[in-house]
Order: structure tokens, then sequence, then C-alpha cells
């Protein structure tokens, strides 16, 4: 099982992202900082990761984490499921 992470310093998030590939069914990347980017968030501020994922790496490392929180102000990029599921992502702009 992965601790759970929560990092606040946008350059460690942009680092810690860009190390985090996912793989299995659904939702695949190779580089979950790109599709932060792709999502609209150009400089996250806040990230929760948790969970385990035998199908997620941290650079070479398997497993990582399986569900990622990551926020920009008040637009919201998640991504959920995996551990043998359909992983799925879902943006959404808080109020």
């Amino acid at each position: 099982m992965m601790d759970p992470i929560e990092l606040n310093d946008p350059e460690e998030i942009e680092k810690f992202l860009g190390k985090i590939s996912l793989h299995g069914r659904g939702f695949c990347t190779d580089c979950l900082l790109a599709d932060v980017f792709d999502a609209g968030l150009t400089y996250p501020d806040f990230l929760k990761a948790s969970g385990s994922d035998p199908d997620a790496r941290y650079g070479t490392e398997s497993p990582a984490w399986a569900t990622y929180h990551v926020r920009q102000g008040k637009k919201v990029f998640m991504v959920y499921g995996g551990d043998g599921g359909v992983r799925r992502t879902h943006t959404t702009d808080t109020p």
C-alpha cells in the first residue's frame, strides 16, 4: 500500500506528475503531467494522491498511487479507479 501524499508546491507537483505513468484498463498515460496540462491546469497548486495501483508507476517503481486529485485555483483534475478496475478522469470547476 502506498502512503498518501499531499503537495502544495507547484514545482514539486510538476516533478511528481512528470514521473507518473498509468497502464491497464481505462485511462492510460505515459506522463500524467501532460494530461494535467491538457486539462487546462498549467500551474497546479495542490495535489493529493492515495491508494495503490499495480498498473501505475512512479518512475520505474510499481505500484504507485491509484487516485490523484490535482487543483489549480477552482479547476480540479481527478484520476480514480485503477487497482484492477477501469481508471477514469474527471475535470471540473468548483464554485
